[in-house]
Order: structure tokens, then sequence, then C-alpha cells
């Protein structure tokens, strides 16, 4: 049930809403809970057992990492590495038990048999969750949750089960035991996750189109190869920050204040400050849970702790290849660019700053949309394959003007649409508009806007089958 989904639209959240709003504040968690059962159930109905299992072993976990420790240091962390371990095995069984069977199979040319297990929609999202509130219960960050159905519906909240953004116990720690919801909260939300929606149904949904059009070809001219990886590049980032923005936005409306996951990431000029902008929610999860734990900075060998975290990072998107060497040229980039701060001389201000400005975006987007060919390919030899049709190399490659089978009318302007708003170009139109239609119209025009958005967007989803999730399958 994704939330771009006629039934989601339609019949899920208004009924649940409906609820939720008349119910006293002393059953609001319960509800939340049960819808959030449900909406996984309607998915997954075999992995429900999954999502309490884990819910209960958590909350338990919670509990005893809470007060042994005061009793006995040694004993609290052995409880702490099974507390975890157990967590991090779950994952492991689920999603990674048949990539490193192949990957055995492969090295050694064994014929151990796959054990083709399913994978539960969202089962890194949760047990990353799972894991951050038993390690910050272990270190006096939080206090343990007491009540097991207030647990079990931070673990399963449904605005970011099954595609995040991660949110800590302490980011919602207090809202969780208590919260409201002003109107200005209502109408920030509702606009917030039709902002999303749009994103997602009309952008994305679009790109993504001609993206799995190209990426499913296997001949290809440079040109079509790289307007392909353009595609993709603009459909994953309004994929993944329209859930994101409808998530933030479902729980604003729900009472809770979810951390942000985007902040315009292809305006980056390193690829150290990508990070700074791109799925915040994990990126501030590895820091803090692996990263820092490692040494960090300050002790270790630095450059290492980049590689593990960004092994770690690839591989959490995915068991296969491409996403651990996704996650590792990324990692390459950020060990590039702090060995450059580190030992490169010091460089006077730039003659043509413009220039030179243009120059960090340019490097910083061409390694980042390389490395979406990785994530992107189904396989690591497609994904060279990819790269040579984009060097025009090889000799069964298309003309040129084959690249415009893929530029019909509707797509060049979702295209030039998707540049624009992955820039701070539409924040700042609202001032020069207020300027001579003046705050009240504005405020008209926005919300004309937001309802001509929202039926657009159900226009398409019902006229449309092809409604895909990038981030549902991690």
């Amino acid at each position: 049930m994704v939330f771009s989904s006629i039934t989601f639209l339609f019949i899920f959240f208004p009924l649940f809403l409906a609820i939720y709003c008349l119910l006293a504040s002393q059953f609001k968690n319960a509800f939340l809970l049960l819808g959030s059962l449900l909406f996984y159930y309607w998915g997954e109905p075999r992995f429900v057992l999954v999502m309490l299992a884990s819910i209960l072993w958590n909350y338990v976990a919670g509990l005893l990492c809470a007060y042994v420790p005061d009793k006995n240091r040694m004993l609290g962390r052995v409880l702490l590495v099974v507390c975890v371990s157990a967590n991090v095995g779950m994952l492991f069984f689920f999603k990674y038990l048949d990539f490193s069977i192949q990957t055995v199979n492969q090295l050694f040319s064994a014929t151990i048999p796959l054990k083709n297990i399913a994978l539960p929609i969202g089962i890194s999202f949760f047990t990353f969750q799972g894991l951050s509130y038993v390690v910050d219960v272990y270190q006096k960050r939080v206090p343990p949750q007491r009540s097991l159905i207030n647990m079990g519906m931070y673990i399963s909240m449904f605005p970011q089960l099954i595609a995040g953004p991660i949110v800590r116990y302490a980011d919602v720690e207090q809202q969780i035991a208590t919260r409201s919801v002003s109107r200005t909260d209502f109408y920030d939300g509702v606009n917030r996750f039709i902002t999303g929606l749009s994103k997602k149904t009309i952008l994305a949904n679009t790109l993504a189109y001609q993206a799995d059009s190209i990426f499913g070809e296997s001949v290809l001219s440079p040109a079509t190869a790289w307007l392909g990886a353009v595609f993709y590049t603009l459909q994953i980032y309004f994929d993944f920050s329209g859930y994101s923005d409808m998530a933030i936005g479902l729980g604003k409306m729900l009472g809770f204040s979810f951390p942000e996951n985007f902040n315009l990431p292809y305006l980056s000029k390193t690829m150290t400050e990508f990070w700074r902008r791109w799925h915040i929610s994990l990126s501030t999860w590895f820091r803090d849970y692996v990263y820092i734990p490692l040494g960090g900075n300050r002790r270790g060998n630095v450059y290492f702790h980049l590689i593990i975290v960004f092994f770690l990072t690839g591989l959490w998107h995915g068991a296969s290849w491409n996403f651990v060497l996704w996650g590792l040229w990324h990692g390459l980039f950020l060990i590039l660019e702090r060995l450059i701060k580190k030992h490169g001389r010091q460089v006077s201000a730039p003659q043509h700053p413009v220039l030179f400005s243009l120059l960090q975006h340019g490097y910083t987007m061409l390694v980042v949309l390389v490395g979406w060919v990785l994530f992107r390919a189904d396989s690591l030899s497609y994904a060279m394959q990819y790269f040579k049709a984009m060097l025009g190399i090889g000799k069964h490659t298309l003309p040129a003007f084959s690249t415009f089978y893929y530029l019909d009318g509707l797509t060049v302007f979702v295209l030039l649409l998707g540049i624009v708003f992955s820039t701070d170009l539409p924040p700042k139109i609202a001032p020069l508009l207020e300027k001579h239609i003046g705050s009240t119209g504005v405020q008209v025009c926005a919300s004309l806007a937001r309802i001509g958005l929202m039926l657009a967007c159900a226009g398409m989803t019902m006229a449309s089958v092809y409604n895909p999730f990038i981030y549902f399958r991690f």
C-alpha cells in the first residue's frame, strides 16, 4: 500500500485519520499501532510476525540494557552485544544470507543451495530504529520505554515504516508520551504531503518510465546512455525525497515531528556536502553509531573508518556488489577530498568564483551520476556495458538521433521541472511574487496550486498502474 495509491489516499488514511482524531489521547497510541500493523499486513501479511518479534525483542532488550549495566558493567556490555547481534542477525538472515551463499559459491566454486528467502519490506529501516533505541538506552541517552504498546507504535509507525526517514527514539520520545496537533501543524502537514505526492506522482513516475526503458535496452547511443543516467538521477531524488516529504507530512498530521531527510543534495559542490544533504537520517545514523564508535576523526585511521562506513552504506541499500561498489565509490571521493584538504597547498581565492563554483558543482554531479548507474544497473556486467555506452565504446551503438525517441513533449517538460525543483529557485519565487500581489495573493495562489496538484496526482494515479517506489526494497 504505497502512499500514492488509490487505496491509501482515498480509503485507508481518510478512515484512519477520522477515527484517530475522534479518539481520546490515551487511546491514540494503541490505535496508531493497530493501524500501522494493518498497513504492514496489507502488503506483507506473512511478515507481520517478524515485525512483532522485532518490537518484542527491542522492548525487552531496552529494559535489560537500562538496568543491568548499573549492577554489572561487563555483563551489561555482553548484553548489549547480544541485543545488537540479534537485530543484525535478523537483518542478515532475511537480506544477506543468500547473498553470502552466492559469494561463497563464486569464490570457492561451491554448490551450496540458496535459501530463496523473501525480504520483508522496510526491514532495513525498522531494524536500524531498533538498534539505535537499544544503544541509546544502554548509553543513558534516553530512558527505556516501559509501555509495550508505545514501543510497538515507535517501531511500526506507518508514515515512516517502509522507507524512512530513520526516526530515532530520542527524536520522538516526548511526542510518544504526549502530543497535540494545531491547525497550523495539520495544514503544514497536508501541504508537505501534497508536495511529496507531487514529486512522486508527477515527476518521479514520469522520469522512471523513461529511465526504465533506457536501462532495459542492450544497445544504446552515448547520448541516450547519458540521458538515461540523468533521468534516473532525478527519478531517485524525487522518488525518495517525495516519500520522505509524505512521511513528514503524515507525521505532522498525527502530531509527530520527523527529521528532515533531504536538503537539495544536487546543489552540493563536494561529495562531503552531498552526504550532508542526501538521506540525512541514514548518513547521521552511520556517523553516530558506526563512524564515531570506530574512532571518527580522533583516533585510528580516519580513512579506514570512512571505507567501513561507506561499505556498510552500500550494503545497507541492497545485497549486491553493485551497491557495495556504489558505496565505496562515494567513500573514495570523500577520502580524496579529505586528503586534498589536509595535504593540498593553500589556494588563493579564484579569479572567477562563478566559474570555479560551476566546476565544483559539475565535478560533484558527475561523481553522483556515475554512481547512480552502478546503483541502477541490475548487475556489474550490465553496469560496465552501460559505462561503455556512455563513453561510446563498442561496435554496436545506435546513432545519436535515436535519443529523441525518449524526449516527447511531456518528458521534456517534466525533465525541465525536475531540474528546476532540484535547485533552490522555487523558494526564491514566493518573495518576488509577494512584492507584486501581496502575501494574501501568494497564499491564495499557493492554495489553488496545491488543490490543482492534488487533483492532478489523483488523476494520474487512477489513470496509471505504473507506480514504483525505489526504496521499498531496502
